[in-house]
């Protein structure tokens, strides 16, 4: 039989079933079938048309099948996929190049997933604290924060603070120091003579959208600079424009030591991610220090390259900025006894409620608009950024609707 055949077949809830039966049962997903999907909107396997308004948590920064990107993957697929690094390809000195141009950083490290660039960060902050700083063997501290997220390997759960990451993992890696997201004097007092690196999300988004006070990076940075410790950005999910600049922290005229981006790195199309430093953080790695058979490949690096050009000429970064304030504005107005606070960047937001955010998220689903729970009370709004203001103002009144039959 034809597999495509056979799924054309079969129905929401069938394919609803296979999901459960055979799946790991490791997501909580709203209970739509996805078939197809372009620019911002999906459509499931019934043909209901919707708003995607969490863009795959921020990958689809370039909309859903971006045509330029989707051009480039074919023709680069037809070419050479992958030469691991083993040899040198055609395609990764050009992607170095761009990542420095928006950077403002010499050197970068391609790798695949978003958690992997974590684990990147963290290997090159530890051993620059041995090899330049000269912090003693094994005793190196690297400060994190309260309700952080970078990925869900050991390493990097070893310092969450979500107790159902931590549920069943242990035992944990140590040497990470956890303090409160938002105080700077708990920052301060950290600090001391062991201490290689400040990784930190400069806006924490699966926290509920948590923005800090203005101000808060910059005094990070200058104490690191103070205390010879490495600034790292996570700008995973924050980075590439979703929140109406190229990265989150330039809201603040600061430079990171170390930036980490992911996700719309490749425009939704192919797992690539990236570490950003200068030469004297990444002179630290050598020939056989770390390593990815895919990171660098030539498909991926091809597709981010496009990814970046689509940001750049679509002016989304812009469109980000403008859009977003508009939306926020618009979602302030709305008057309920559920909403506790309304906050967000460019088009990063959150909702937060006086009760559990699911059963708004299924309601949204039913008028037409796809968004997800964040730490059970908010609702992120984070649609792509090639979003229309007609679409935003389309999507406007079904959540005005929504929240308002809550109340």
């Amino acid at each position: 039989m034809n597999t495509d055949t056979a799924n054309a077949t079969l129905s929401t809830q069938e394919l609803i079933n296979l999901e459960e039966q055979y799946g790991a049962h490791n997501y909580h997903p709203l209970d739509i079938v996805i078939d197809h999907a372009e620019g911002c909107w999906v459509y499931d396997v019934d043909g209901k048309k919707y708003l995607d308004c969490l863009s795959s948590y921020s990958a689809l920064n370039q909309g859903h099948c971006h045509p330029r990107i989707l051009s480039t993957l074919i023709e680069q697929a037809a070419k050479v996929t992958l030469t691991s690094r083993a040899f040198r390809n055609n395609q990764l000195p050009l992607l170095y190049k761009a990542l420095s141009d928006i950077s403002g950083l010499s050197r970068a490290l391609p790798m695949n997933s978003g958690a992997e660039a974590c684990e990147t960060a963290i290997k090159m902050a530890r051993k620059w604290g041995y090899k330049v700083k000269g912090i003693p063997e094994n005793q190196a501290e690297i400060i994190v924060f309260e309700n952080n997220f970078h990925g869900r390997t050991i390493s990097i759960i070893s310092f969450s603070t979500e107790h159902q990451y931590k549920d069943g993992f242990g035992p944990f890696t140590p040497g990470f120091k956890i303090i409160p997201y938002d105080d700077i004097e708990a920052v301060k007092n950290a600090i001391n003579p062991n201490t290689c690196a400040i990784f930190i999300e400069p806006i924490q988004a699966e926290a509920g959208i948590l923005i800090p006070k203005e101000g808060y990076l910059k005094q990070i940075s200058e104490l690191c600079q103070q205390n010879n410790v490495l600034f790292i950005a996570d700008e995973i999910q924050t980075g590439l424009g979703r929140t109406g600049k190229m990265f989150a922290f330039q809201h603040e005229n600061i430079q990171p030591d170390v930036i980490v981006v992911g996700k719309a790195l490749s425009g939704g199309f192919y797992p690539v991610s990236a570490v950003m430093a200068n030469d004297s953080v990444m002179g630290v790695f050598n020939p056989g220090d770390h390593g990815s058979t895919y990171g660098g490949n030539p498909l991926g690096c091809a597709v981010a390259r496009t990814a970046l050009e689509v940001l750049k000429d679509e002016n989304l970064v812009e469109r980000s900025a403008t859009l977003g304030k508009k939306f926020l504005a618009e979602l302030k107005n709305i008057q309920s006894p559920r909403i506790v606070e309304v906050r967000g960047r460019g088009l990063l937001i959150g909702i937060e409620l006086n009760t559990k955010a699911r059963p708004f998220c299924e309601a949204l689903k039913a008028e037409g608009v796809l968004c997800k729970e964040t730490h059970d009370y908010v609702i992120r709004f984070a649609p792509p950024l090639v979003v229309s203001e007609a679409d935003l103002d389309w999507a406007l009144v079904r959540i005005k609707k929504v929240i308002e039959s809550f109340s």
